[in-house]
């Protein structure tokens, strides 16, 4: 099979969540792939699998986490949002290596500083206390160079605000200025959604 042949059969199996579970171990097959694109495809969608199977994928989560160490930033992103999704039902199957996410807030690529965060809101949704004194870090971000981390980077405090308000807290008056003077739209919407979720 050619990897444009492959990649367009992973595409159809993205679409088709009947066969998730029975395609597990082929799709983590392809994390020995020579091919970027192929190798992306698939930890994006061992990270969907993972949501919906965690159990099934708790062998796999030590690859998944492997090409953390990648020198392709693409690949950066995906394992590090796949550890989110397998996270978000099953903490227990990620969290040798949780602390080790941390580092991917200081990553040179956007893209990689985005899919952390996207894997906090992931982890936090059900599994919110292992962040009670990281919050400085994601404040950080709240002030980020790229656009697209500081619209994101208000949902953790979102998400933590409605399930630990207490964690929150002492970040309102930092949202509420940023809310009032950022000069991106959705920036200032998300720290407005992140102050009320908070007040609840």
């Amino acid at each position: 099979m050619t990897e444009t042949e492959l990649y367009k059969s992973l595409g159809m199996l993205t679409k088709s969540k009947e066969r998730w579970e029975e395609n597990i171990t082929f799709v983590a097959s392809l994390l020995s792939s020579e091919s970027t694109k192929i190798l992306a495809k698939a930890l994006w969608l061992l990270g969907e699998m993972g949501l919906a199977f965690p159990l099934s994928v708790k062998d796999i989560v030590p690859s998944i986490a492997a090409f953390r160490d990648s020198a392709e930033p693409l690949l950066r992103e995906r394992a590090v949002n796949a550890l989110g999704r397998i996270g978000r039902d099953r903490y227990e199957s990620i969290a040798p290596y949780w602390a080790d996410l941390f580092c991917f807030a200081h990553d040179k690529e956007s893209g990689v500083r985005l899919a952390f965060i996207w894997a906090s809101e992931n982890i936090a949704t059900n599994t919110p206390d292992p962040y009670r004194d990281h919050l400085p870090v994601f404040a950080e971000l709240l002030c980020d160079s790229d656009d697209r981390v500081r619209m994101e980077a208000p949902e953790i405090f979102r998400v933590l605000g409605k399930r630990r308000p207490e964690f929150v807290k002492p970040y309102i008056d930092r949202l509420r200025t940023i809310a009032e003077s950022d000069i991106n739209r959705v920036v200032r919407i998300h720290c407005l959604g992140a102050i009320k979720a908070s007040s609840l």
